[in-house]
């Protein structure tokens, strides 16, 4: 039992060490992030959830904004944002859906969403069809009546 606990000890103060050193590292990443002008954000690599929380701290930290993307616990990634180029919803959402973000196809996404609000205000505005039967009667009847038949009547 005391060698067990001795173990367990020297795990723990190993486990801190390690956790002391990932943050040391991440801070200098995120550091380098900060001062590399041309890099808006910054995608980490997949890691787990203690480290990812422990990016997110020292993101917070730094005054930058991150979010995890990816499905599941071993695909997890952090991805860092510079305050001044923070993620719109839609660019969220790419990532989220596993796509890489391209804004011109986002612009078109938001001009076709535009277009059919404009159509869909435009037909409530005109307001319901007014009614009336579905087709008319003599083009249903058309082939006893014939469409001479009509102008004969009418001239006599």
């Amino acid at each position: 039992a005391p060698e067990q606990a001795a173990r367990m000890k020297k795990l723990q103060e190993q486990e801190k060490r390690q956790k002391v050193e990932f943050r040391k590292r991440m801070e200098q990443e995120v550091s380098q992030f900060i001062q590399a002008t041309g890099e808006p954000r910054r995608r980490f690599q997949p890691m787990n959830k203690i480290e990812r929380s422990i990016l997110h701290d020292v993101a917070e930290v730094a005054g930058l904004t991150s979010f995890s993307f990816g499905d599941d616990e071993d695909s997890r990634y952090v991805m860092v944002f510079k305050k001044e180029f923070a993620p719109s919803d839609e660019e969220l959402d790419a990532y989220r859906r596993g796509e890489e973000w391209d804004p011109a196809r986002a612009e078109e996404r938001r001009r076709l969403r535009e277009l059919a609000a404009q159509q869909e205000e435009a037909e409530l505005e005109r307001g319901p069809a007014p009614p009336g039967p579905p087709n008319d009667y003599k083009d249903k009847y058309r082939h006893l009546i014939g469409s001479d038949a009509a102008k004969a009547a009418a001239r006599t």
